[in-house]
């Protein structure tokens, strides 16, 4: 009984405070914030009047809150052998078609964003090839020089997909927008799920220590940034540009992934 009532308090704690939402706000608000005086968005006054919030908004925290107990992040309760790959994917990938379910204005070209969501499906679970392990900790620790180049090649899809999927990139035309749009909430919940899992996957595990929390967040706040600078990027390419570098150039790039992973594969058994 003492053992069930330790590990219900510390998936509890991992849902609600580290590595979950407590973790996922702070973070996420602070990485937003810096989105919003990048992209040059209003944030608006706080509202401290007490409102329920939107259905999507409760729906993107909760598999957000399930997707980070997964990750390989210092401290955390929940037990390695736990952990899982698979759980973390869907939760973060269910988050965009649970924006399109509840609120379709958010998500702009629904068939766009599902090409998109299989190129990164495929850099999430392209290193899972040589471990055979769904395991977040297990899949960052592994440092087979075999796997370097589907790493790194992974990783690279990954950090190009997240923009279109975080809504970084200008989806409309600016006729058709805000001419300063409001600070995205729904997207704060999303920063850490997406860089937290980045680090999960491609870096070794951290100590349970403070130096490495340290760099568990380092590493996560970098990849953020970066997907800012992608997001800026796209932003003054214009709407159509943008989408045509994800038809035409991203697409073909994460067919080279998965026929060096199948390269990679063949040449290890």
């Amino acid at each position: 009984m003492t053992q069930l009532l330790s590990s219900a308090a510390g998936a509890t704690f991992s849902l609600l405070v580290y590595p979950g939402l407590l973790t996922i706000a702070v973070f996420g608000l602070a990485i937003e914030v810096a989105w919003s005086a990048v992209a040059r968005q209003a944030i608006g006054r706080p509202n401290l009047r007490w409102r329920r919030p939107p259905t999507v908004q409760v729906i993107v925290a909760l598999l957000a809150m399930l997707a980070a107990t997964q990750f390989a992040s210092p401290f955390n309760a929940i037990p390695t052998v736990d952990r899982n790959l698979v759980i973390a994917a869907v939760a973060i990938g269910f988050t965009a078609w649970a924006e399109l379910a509840l609120d379709p204005e958010l998500v702009a070209r629904p068939g766009l964003l599902l090409v998109i969501q299989s190129c990164w499906l495929l850099s999430v679970l392209g290193p899972a090839i040589e471990p055979e392990s769904l395991r977040p900790q297990v899949l960052g620790n592994v440092l087979v020089p075999a796997l370097l180049p589907v790493k790194v090649a992974s990783g690279f899809l990954y950090l190009l997909c997240v923009p279109a999927l975080m809504r970084l990139w200008p989806m409309s035309p600016p006729a058709e927008r805000r001419a300063r749009p409001r600070f995205n909430a729904t997207r704060m919940m999303l920063w850490f799920p997406y860089c937290g899992l980045f680090t999960t996957l491609f870096f070794p595990p951290s100590a349970d220590d403070v130096a490495g929390a340290i760099r568990f967040f380092g590493i996560s706040v970098i990849a953020a940034l970066l997907c800012v600078l992608t997001g800026t990027l796209l932003a003054r390419r214009g709407a159509e540009r943008a989408r045509g570098l994800y038809t035409r150039a991203v697409a073909p790039y994460s067919f080279l992934v998965l026929g060096l992973i199948m390269v990679t594969l063949a040449l290890t058994k």
